[in-house]
């Protein structure tokens, strides 16, 4: 076995071993090494040239290096191997320059222990700003997380001072705690009038409208042709997959607004293909959302117990109703644009001023004792519908706050309710598969979709001229009134669907789904 000197990486002609390193060293590099320094060089621990302990072994005969192609270099190579003395008789100037092999072996060395020392230095510098890294992104998240929730707690400006309540009803104050609140303000002769003024309006607009369809409206023929042309499955969080809510805006059927189970609400333009806005602030996932027709204002409802009012320009919530002690099931925007419509867990729905931010009235059925499941408006707005979890369907008289009348039929939880624009009709959803259309002037069921078995209903929603019933839960399935037959079926969504939307004059058709993807059905 052949020795190495730890400082040359050659084998030694006169090897040594060092106690203190327990290394191999030439000598006579060795004892420079220890002349100039004192320590031993792997350990830099004293070291003095009497403790180097002699290695005898046999005299090492060299290879020859592939190097040696010359005869200066062969003479060289013999001159080592032999030991012959350098010729006395050459001129000095003719002597082969010979450059101190143990100084550039020392030196060589040391290079060698300062890479090392960088190297071990430069690993540590980069496990150190690996380490900062990460510290630097996990607190900018808490940041944000912060500043998110400073944004949600901080109060809005220009809130009206609330009015007291019943302590054991929580009402509404800005972006802040809820508080004890005065009596509610309740249905003033003034809010009752203006109700009742719009009311009639529509309703003179309704008769002069007559039966007459618009000229616009797609013909049943031509919907019937309607295939999906766009899918969209960036708006919402994949680690939180599922959008759960969908309303277009009535003025700009272009905007689609949505609601996830990530907790965002996320405003799209379906123009351009680009998100408008991305609104964050609910502790939940948003199971509600609703446009305001004539304002750049959209509303959200979430199990949190809380509905949110958002400026859409300003990506920020500018009111939160705290009208609940549960979770919020239902939103519907009264005609005025100035009221909402919202029904719980809490087996309560209330009725609140948006301009205010204040519970103008919140009423409970008595003879029920039932969760509420979903809410929607009549399109007139003296009437509503609610849903509740034991399959019943209420009409309620808003300007009476009573329950005016009650449609059985059903069996499971109500999942959805929509009236037609014609103002005549009621379509309902449960978890029986079926869907009932009710006539409000008869005030009685006069035809059952039945579905097939196990066929989920999510949503229902008429057109806005009322000729066509669209309904999303397992596919997405278009009647036509009147004839109540099937004239369109989608199946391209993955999971339930949970929202659909006619645009205008049902130009296009809209659905979302568990499958976090917003389709659109055309030509």
């Amino acid at each position: 076995m052949s020795l190495i000197c730890s400082i040359s990486n050659e084998v030694p002609e006169h090897p040594c071993v060092s106690p203190v390193s327990n290394h191999v060293y030439e000598r006579r590099l060795i004892e420079k090494y220890i002349a100039e320094n004192g320590t031993d060089p792997i350990n830099n621990q004293p070291l003095s040239e009497e403790q180097l302990i002699d290695i005898k072994v046999a005299h090492p005969i060299r290879p020859k290096p592939p190097s040696a192609t010359s005869i200066p270099a062969i003479l060289k190579a013999l001159q080592d191997e032999w030991g012959w003395p350098s010729s006395p008789a050459l001129p000095q100037s003719s002597q082969w320059p010979t450059p101190s092999q143990d100084a550039v072996m020392l030196h060589s060395f040391t290079l060698r222990q300062q890479l090392q020392t960088t190297r071990q230095e430069l690993s540590h510098a980069l496990y150190q700003h690996d380490a900062a890294c990460r510290v630097i992104a996990r607190l900018t998240k808490e940041v944000t997380a912060a500043r998110e929730a400073l944004a949600t707690l901080k109060p809005q400006a220009g809130l009206i001072v609330p009015q007291a309540v019943p302590s054991s009803q929580p009402s509404v104050v800005g972006a802040g705690e809820p508080m004890d609140l005065g009596e509610l303000v309740g249905m003033t002769p003034e809010i009752i009038q203006k109700l009742q003024d719009k009311a009639t309006v529509l309703t003179t607009e309704r008769k002069k409208r007559g039966k007459t369809v618009p000229e616009e409206l797609v013909k049943p023929e031509e919907l019937s042709k309607y295939r999906q042309v766009a899918s969209h499955v960036g708006l919402h969080s994949a680690s939180i997959p599922g959008i759960l809510a969908l309303d277009l805006c009535p003025s700009d059927t272009n905007k689609i607004l949505t609601g996830g189970a990530d907790k965002n609400v996320v405003v799209f333009d379906k123009s351009t293909e680009q998100i408008l806005a991305t609104l964050k602030g609910h502790t939940k996932k948003v199971t509600s959302v609703v446009f305001h027709p004539s304002q750049e204002l959209v509303f959200s409802a979430s199990p949190d117990a809380t509905i949110r009012i958002w400026s859409v320009p300003n990506t920020s919530c500018v009111q939160v109703v705290r009208a609940h002690e549960s979770a919020v099931t239902g939103l519907s925007l009264h005609a005025t644009g100035d009221y909402l419509l919202s029904s719980s867990d809490d087996q309560y729905w209330a009725f609140s001023d948006i301009q205010t931010g204040r519970v103008l009235t919140k009423v409970t059925d008595e003879t029920s004792g039932c969760s509420l499941t979903c809410a929607q408006f009549h399109p007139d707005g003296l009437i509503f519908g609610t849903g509740t979890m034991d399959s019943q369907i209420k009409i309620w008289d808003l300007k009476e706050r009573t329950n005016v009348a009650n449609f059985p039929g059903h069996s499971g939880p109500i999942t959805s309710i929509a009236f037609s624009e014609n103002g005549y009709y009621l379509a309902t959803a449960a978890d029986d598969s079926s869907v009932k259309l009710w006539d409000l002037r008869k005030l009685k069921n006069f035809k059952t979709l039945q579905l097939d078995n196990n066929f989920e209903v999510k949503s229902l929603i008429f057109d806005q001229s009322g000729t066509y019933l669209a309904l999303g839960g397992t596919d997405v399935q278009i009647y036509i009134c009147k004839q109540w037959t099937e004239i369109l079926h989608f199946t391209e969504h993955s999971g339930l669907t949970t929202g659909v939307a006619f645009g205008h004059h049902a130009k296009f058709i809209a659905s979302t789904g568990m499958d976090r993807s917003l389709k659109f059905y055309s030509l």
